[in-house]
């Protein structure tokens, strides 16, 4: 039986002092995923990613799917322990995907190859200058200010033309996105595409609590099944298209534009929950389990394969 390594934060360990409140979506992600993977003839593992370099021999492949921490300032130090790692073991997604995806002014290039994408402004670190020029260049009143590189809505924050300008210590400490605040958030919530292998798996919609606009689980959000429409499946594939490898998993998130299309908000390759729930079965006869388990086995498959014809 291979031995896959699950990275998680230690900030998802349950004698963490800063234990994140939404530490059940790592339990119920195992649950699901662990027996379907072991059908597979593969065992699945929880590693703190800051151990995962001097252990990286004791298993066939790597998943940061729960590295929950990497973005408080703790970037540098994970894409140094997963190239150490990947310099022994297989990591999903590969070194290079998880360097390319960790700045999200990925987005940028990704609509310069064509892709829907949600007009977005990348600056060095958010002035009162540069606000102010992008509410004049989104034609907006209300921007979403967060960092080139974050997640779960860390250190983001949404701003009003005419009210106080955020603190420094609220806003991000470096890089940022400057975009529109989208009302359909509020009215119709956000869009997560899930894909194994480049193959659709399941979909949700997550809407922010009352009062609020950001859709996590630790905010009050709350989520639902969602079958998309052929189209909406479409524009989602077509945004995977427009990259030059095939991501173990991807989860595509989408907002619903001005123009009343879908918007990529962000592609997530590193550490997206992946929303099983939302896949139908339960344990180990989760659909979108088994789709995971099944994509990552036939990526180790032609790996073996790979590696055995290039031996002389």
């Amino acid at each position: 039986m291979k031995k896959i390594a699950l990275l998680i934060s230690d900030n998802l360990l349950p004698t963490a002092e800063n234990a994140r409140p939404d530490r059940f979506e790592l339990t119920e992600e195992v649950g699901k995923l662990s027996p379907a993977l072991a059908a597979q003839d593969m065992e699945l593992v929880e590693v703190r990613w800051r151990e995962i370099a001097e252990r990286a021999a004791e298993f066939d492949a790597i998943l940061p799917l729960m590295v929950w921490d990497y973005f408080e300032g703790n970037e540098d130090a994970f894409l140094s322990a997963i190239a150490k790692a990947e310099a022994i073991t297989p990591v999903f997604n590969t070194f290079d995907v998880l360097n390319w995806n960790a700045d999200k002014s990925y987005l940028e290039e990704l609509e310069a190859r064509g892709a829907p994408v949600i007009r977005t402004i990348t600056v060095d670190g958010v002035t009162k200058t540069n606000v102010a020029r992008a509410f004049e260049t989104l034609e907006t009143d209300t921007l979403v200010i967060k960092p080139t590189v974050g997640g779960g809505a860390w250190r983001q924050v949404l701003y009003k033309k005419g009210d106080p300008f955020p603190p420094a210590s609220e806003m991000p400490p470096e890089g940022a996105l400057l975009q529109a605040f989208l009302p359909s958030v509020l009215e119709e919530g956000e869009y997560s595409f899930l894909y194994f292998g480049g193959r659709f798996s399941h979909a949700a919609r997550k809407t922010p609590k009352s009062g609020d606009y950001r859709i996590q689980s630790i905010y009050g959000g709350s989520e639902e099944t969602y079958v998309p429409t052929p189209l909406e499946r479409e524009t989602a594939s077509d945004i995977l298209d427009v990259l030059d490898f095939t991501p173990l998993y991807a989860r595509v998130d989408l907002l619903r534009g001005r123009d009343g299309t879908l918007k990529l908000i962000e592609l997530e390759l590193i550490e997206p929950y992946l929303y099983l729930p939302h896949a139908k079965g339960d344990g180990g006869e989760n659909e979108g389990a088994q789709k995971f388990a099944l994509a990552l086995k036939t990526r180790l498959e032609r790996l073996a394969t790979a590696n055995e014809k290039a031996k002389p």
